[in-house]
């Protein structure tokens, strides 16, 4: 069972990309079905007020560290081999042990053209990655009808690893309660990148991902739309965490869907 970290009640799991690629390969070997959740503050900060999304969260196959703090936080804990594991990388990472593997992608997300985008440059960028389909879905939770399309879609196309570009908490959402209704072994949310991959938004340098500066370069690119979220739930985050780590505030890990406790809930609370 994958170790995890007590990050506010949220279960992160100990990982690098090296540990969540071999992860993610064995899993598509064995044809072991799970969702994939790629976590950050903003990820954990939105389970604080929702105890559904945290039961999503720590019910996930992996819920990855997606943000330095997530990092940071294992490191306290004495897992000096976790480091990020971000999305875009991620994705990259697979696409790349793809190639090899004949592992086949299906991508759920992004504004209108955006999977199409994607794929264009994923293929340029590996010439013999397998994708077989990709859905662009409305800015609402699908009807009826268009979620038996996207059934079929996925039925005809048997990929295996379905990709989630969605903003959080709604690609989590949308992987748990569509996990056993699709025919793919996997599926992992990973956000934005989508867009960056595709090439409608820059990512940040390198420096700033690895210092933890991310949030600060996204925000200066869309304010509008990411002030509410960071410069709300960044100091609130330091706030909760000093709690934790000083004993003053419990986490419990919530117990999975199928009403087990997640890997390493034992360890309870930081500090």
């Amino acid at each position: 069972m994958m170790n995890r970290v007590n990050v506010l009640g949220v279960g992160i799991s100990v990982l690098n990309l090296r540990t969540a690629l071999d992860t993610i390969a064995a899993a598509v070997h064995n044809r072991r079905k799970g969702y994939i959740c790629v976590t950050g503050v903003h990820g954990v900060m939105e389970a604080q007020n929702d105890p559904a999304f945290r039961k999503i969260l720590n019910g996930a196959f992996l819920c990855t560290p997606d943000g330095m703090p997530m990092v940071w936080m294992g490191w306290l804990h004495g897992h000096r081999e976790m480091s990020r594991v971000y999305g875009p990388d991620l994705m990259l990472d697979v696409c790349a042990w793809s190639e090899k593997s004949g592992c086949r992608h299906f991508f759920f997300g992004g504004a209108p053209g955006v999977a199409e985008q994607l794929c264009e440059k994923l293929t340029a960028r590996f010439p013999n990655l397998q994708i077989v389909g990709g859905y662009t879905p409305p800015f609402r939770p699908l009807n009826v009808e268009e979620a038996k399309q996207l059934q079929e879609m996925v039925r005809a196309a048997q990929p295996d690893i379905l990709w989630v570009g969605l903003s959080t908490p709604k690609q989590e959402k949308f992987m748990a309660e569509f996990l056993p209704r699709l025919d793919a072994t996997l599926m992992i949310g990973v956000g934005a990148a989508f867009d960056f991959h595709s090439g409608r938004v820059k990512q940040a340098p390198r420096w700033m991902q690895r210092t933890g500066l991310e949030w600060f370069y996204r925000l200066c690119q869309e304010p509008r739309r990411l002030a509410k979220r960071y410069l709300w739930n960044n100091p609130l985050f330091v706030v909760k965490i000093a709690g934790q780590l000083s004993g003053l505030k419990k986490y419990s890990l919530e117990q999975d869907r199928n009403g087990s406790p997640p890997p390493d809930s034992s360890r309870g609370n930081l500090g």
